[in-house]
């Protein structure tokens, strides 16, 4: 299971972007990857299509590994650990910190 979510926001603890927040946008549990807003932007040369008749250069988010982010703690703002435990019978992701539900 993942420990993080679509809609999560996130700390980038590894890489170019160390230290940027942002929102989960997507997730691939497959790949364990995520694509984070404005976190590890590439520049793509886009050919002229159907969809983009112009073309050009277009920025746009790769994804990054999953090990190199960490969630938030809802109460510190500071990037946490996540541990799981169950809550009338069903089982929530908890802030390893603070204790908080994320």
């Amino acid at each position: 299971m993942m420990r993080v979510k679509k809609g999560d926001t996130v700390v980038v603890i590894a890489g170019k972007d160390k230290g940027k927040k942002g929102s989960v946008v997507k997730v691939m549990p497959k790949a364990n990857r995520v694509i984070v807003e404005g976190v590890n932007v590439i520049t793509k040369h886009q050919k002229p299509s159907a969809i983009n008749p112009q073309g050009g250069i277009i920025n746009k988010e790769a994804p990054i590994h999953i090990s190199n982010i960490m969630p938030l703690d809802p109460e510190s703002g500071k990037g946490t650990r996540v541990r799981f435990e169950m809550k009338d019978g069903k089982k929530v992701r908890v802030s390893a910190k603070s204790g908080k539900e994320i």
